[in-house]
């Protein structure tokens, strides 16, 4: 048995190789699938996105020369022809819907389609998500569920890998690291034709990967990156236990690693960003390592050595025991956890942030509330002095570290500003430290006339705790309130004026002695 399985990778990576080889030069002595570099993509030279034809021959021609080396050689056979039949027809077609892609450029809708289309006949087959233990315990679905779970499944991994065919040799990796974890599974799980087909697959992706390591001579495009995921997620179908413990689908799904966080982040960020969850873009896992300054090779090396981690961590589940499932999971949420900080997505700030004002959501309220009560006061203040004291209570038990109020009124086209009543308030400010800065926010107060009588500035201190207030409270009722109650007191100071006036007058003349 061990013989066989030598023999079996030996030759699929020497068949990969020499493929490749004939692949790549019949591409470029016919200029068939030289496409120009993309915006997404890290390529600037003209470069055979044809691999996928490599892959499909080579893992063709090793399977059907082990069938025929053990009906010649060998006595007892580990794969019949009857154990690749439901996977000759699917995997065909993804091939060809890769290769069209490469070629025409289809549609994703289009695509999306035909991948529905070729996880029918595996389901058919008898290869299905009958439970997942994780989610729903030992309940196991019906045919419906079954159905549409399944589909989910080769959908998913099928596009993670075509997700992660961004730089060169970084699929293929990683898709030989999941393959050798597809391996081992089958053969602890006594599946020695899985085993055979992903030991194949494995030698003929080894072989291609000599030519796609960076620089690479020959890309994987679409033809390769679809033909393999499918046929690795049909394998982890394949491969896992009958059993429905938690193990039997966690393994795949740690082993598919990299494919699967690739996806994850990019239907969350394609979401938050507002952006067609297909439209390619260059915020990929790849894309945020060259940003941080690592070259072609060493991001490369980087996500292998996540491919990798994943890999063995998929390996410790296959013995489950102890503190092993503890330690998976915190290796696995503690990797990824530092991953997306050091990459530092846009979107998973925006989640961190929504999050942190859930926890916070007390004080915000308290604080909202401190508006509000002070809206309907200020609505009655009577006095410039009444006005400054209810303002200075306000923000004193606020986020904001300081105001200033600068009543006036409209005259003509410009301001007549009452620079005598202008009132300014700051908290004690701590020691200042360096790149230290400050921020104001200008609210102009409006009368209820329409009329301009001035504003109000607010200052804050730059920190890092957010700003625990909604602003729309102070740029919209507090605003209104605060315009009219200056308003008020204008007309009020006015009125008493006039009074005075009038009574000085009358005065005066009572004063004024007659004359005969």
């Amino acid at each position: 048995m061990a013989l066989t399985f030598c023999l079996t990778f030996a030759a699929s990576l020497l068949i990969g190789l020499l493929a490749t080889r004939q692949v790549r030069n019949f591409a470029v002595n016919r200029g068939l699938g030289l496409t120009q570099a993309r915006d997404r993509d890290v390529h600037t030279l003209p470069v055979p996105r044809v691999g996928g034809m490599a892959i499909f021959a080579a893992l063709a021609l090793v399977l059907t020369g082990v069938l025929l080396a053990q009906h010649f050689f060998a006595a007892t056979h580990v794969i019949a022809f009857g154990d690749i039949v439901p996977l000759i027809f699917p995997a065909t077609l993804m091939f060809i819907l890769g290769l069209y892609d490469d070629m025409f450029h289809a549609s994703p809708w289009f695509k999306l389609g035909i991948e529905i289309l070729a996880a029918v006949p595996i389901y058919m087959s008898g290869l299905r998500v009958v439970s997942i233990p994780m989610v729903a315990g030992n309940y196991t679905f019906g045919a419906v569920l079954s159905f549409v779970f399944t589909v989910l499944w080769v959908l998913l991994i099928t596009n993670a890998f075509n997700l992660v065919d961004g730089l060169d040799g970084l699929a293929v990796g990683s898709a030989l690291f999941s393959t050798l974890v597809m391996f081992v599974m089958a053969l602890i799980n006594g599946y020695l034709a899985v085993a055979v087909v992903a030991l194949a697959l494995a030698g003929v992706t080894a072989g291609f990967l000599r030519f796609n390591f960076n620089p690479a001579t020959i890309f994987l495009g679409d033809s390769g990156s679809l033909f393999i995921g499918f046929v690795l997620s049909v394998l982890s179908l394949a491969a896992r236990s009958k059993s429905s413990t938690m193990m039997a689908v966690a393994i795949p799904i740690v082993s598919f690693g990299l494919p699967i966080m690739e996806v994850g982040l990019s239907a969350i960020r394609r979401f938050l960003s507002g952006k067609p969850l297909f439209r390619p873009d260059r915020q990929h896992i790849h894309h945020k390592l060259l940003e941080r300054g690592f070259t072609h090779r060493q991001a490369v090396v980087i996500l292998y050595a996540v491919s990798g981690g994943c890999a063995l961590l998929s390996a410790l589940l296959l013995h489950p025991g102890g503190p092993t499932v503890g330690i998976v999971l915190f290796a696995l949420g503690g990797g990824i956890w530092i991953g997306v900080q050091h990459l530092r997505y846009h979107e998973v700030f925006e989640l961190g942030r929504v999050a942190r004002r859930t926890m916070q959501q007390k004080q915000i309220i308290v604080n909202n509330l401190a508006i509000r009560r002070a809206t309907e006061r200020i609505a009655a203040a009577c006095s410039m002095s009444e006005l400054q004291s209810l303002l200075h209570e306000t923000f004193e038990m606020n986020a904001f570290d300081g105001f200033e109020l600068r009543p006036g009124f409209e005259q003509g086209a410009g301001m007549i500003w009452r620079t005598e009543e202008f009132y300014r308030w700051e908290r004690p400010r701590p020691a200042r430290r360096r790149g230290d800065s400050h921020w104001a926010l200008a609210v102009q107060l409006v009368s209820g006339a329409g009329s301009n009588c001035g504003e109000l500035i607010l200052y804050r201190r730059s920190q890092e705790e957010p700003l625990q207030l909604d602003i729309n409270l102070i740029t919209d009722e507090f605003q209104r309130a605060l315009g009219r109650a200056l308003e008020n007191i204008f007309a009020q100071e006015t009125f008493c004026f006039a009074e005075q006036h009038a009574a000085a007058m009358a005065e005066g003349l009572h004063r004024q002695p007659a004359v005969y």
